[in-house]
């Protein structure tokens, strides 16, 4: 088959399309034919050698996919060859099949394509797993996210709104901003031109948010325990990991928690049971319509390299998605 391989981390240009070995279904994985694949902040990190790949899991860039089954391995109930699903991966999604644990595979909605089915897994696992499983954002709260634009902050948002939070969302240009409320924010705030921690108080009436979910890192960490509502959770998931101060008597002093995960390193047990939950409480909001995709950009898989630099451009709203 055809993937897209780093023989060598760096720029955008070191992702080659070449032929390696097709994947073989083991126990409890099947094998899709890959239609569509997301790309994600992960794969640009993992290209240029600064996101290491859990052991055993593919190399190959790639952490979902939306296709059709082609394979089942032994031990594989509930899934049949000829099924359209869509998946979170271990990796592998760059290519023309991918094999991956049957606990992590979703069915592709059918009011969807598979462009924009590709676009939702690591999202909406992403998601729910931090601000529903972990955070367990209430209706009625308010929610705070960063990058309300980006693949994630977009479904954030949706998702959110849909669960009767209120939402505040943070975007860096007055299109961006204009975007964000298109996805359910109910206030927007320019962090070039505003402090959000200022803004969140006065939106709030001097309560705070809630739930904050922060994809910025340490440069965000004082300002959102700054903007903390009494008892309100903080989830960091990605951005700058360099040591930060954190100011502890202010968390104390709110009965506030931070919380720093990631989803790759965790196991497939782990993954299967988030996938399962996602399917249960997140996949019927999809049906219907209250979460909808939002793909800006779709370009063959062997333009991966394009794919890249768009993202890295930082002008995307939604996700970039590959084809095959």
């Amino acid at each position: 088959m055809k993937a897209v391989v780093v023989r060598t981390p760096g720029t955008p240009d070191v992702l080659e399309w070449v032929t390696v070995e097709a994947p073989r279904p083991g126990p409890g994985e099947l094998v899709i034919d890959v239609r569509a694949t997301g790309v994600n902040k992960a794969d640009l990190l993992q290209r240029q050698g600064m996101y290491p790949v859990p052991a055993d899991d593919s190399p190959l860039l790639g952490l979902e996919c939306s296709g059709s089954i082609s394979a089942v391995g032994v031990g594989v109930a509930g899934w049949a060859v000829g099924d359209e699903v869509c998946a979170l991966l271990n990796g592998g999604g760059y290519a023309q099949s991918v094999s991956v644990p049957a606990g992590q595979v979703l069915p592709k909605p059918a009011n969807l394509s598979f462009v924009q089915a590709a676009s939702l897994p690591e999202a909406a696992c992403t998601v729910y797993s931090n601000i529903a499983m972990l955070a367990r954002l209430k209706p009625g709260e308010t929610f705070l996210v960063h990058g309300a634009t980006s693949g994630i902050g977009s479904f954030a948002s949706q998702w959110a709104k849909a669960s009767g939070a209120r939402v505040l969302a943070t975007a860096g240009t007055p299109h961006k901003v204009a975007r964000s409320a298109e996805f359910g924010a109910d206030v927007t705030i320019n962090y070039r031109e505003e402090d959000f921690a200022t803004e969140v108080w006065k939106a709030t009436q001097g309560h705070g948010a809630d739930v904050i979910l922060d994809i910025v890192g340490g440069p965000y960490l004082a300002r959102n325990v700054r903007a903390l509502a009494a008892g309100g959770r903080l989830v960091m998931i990605g951005g700058d990991v360099s040591p930060t101060a954190l100011d502890i008597g202010e968390l104390m002093a709110k009965r506030g928690s931070v919380a720093a995960t990631t989803l790759r390193s965790r196991s497939h047990r782990q993954k299967a049971e988030i996938v399962a939950a996602v399917r249960a409480n997140v996949w019927p909001m999809v049906a219907d319509g209250r979460i909808r995709p939002i793909v800006d950009t779709v370009l063959p898989m062997h333009d991966a390299a394009q794919a890249h630099q768009l993202l890295a451009d930082g002008k995307v709203v939604g996700k970039v998605v590959l084809t095959v």
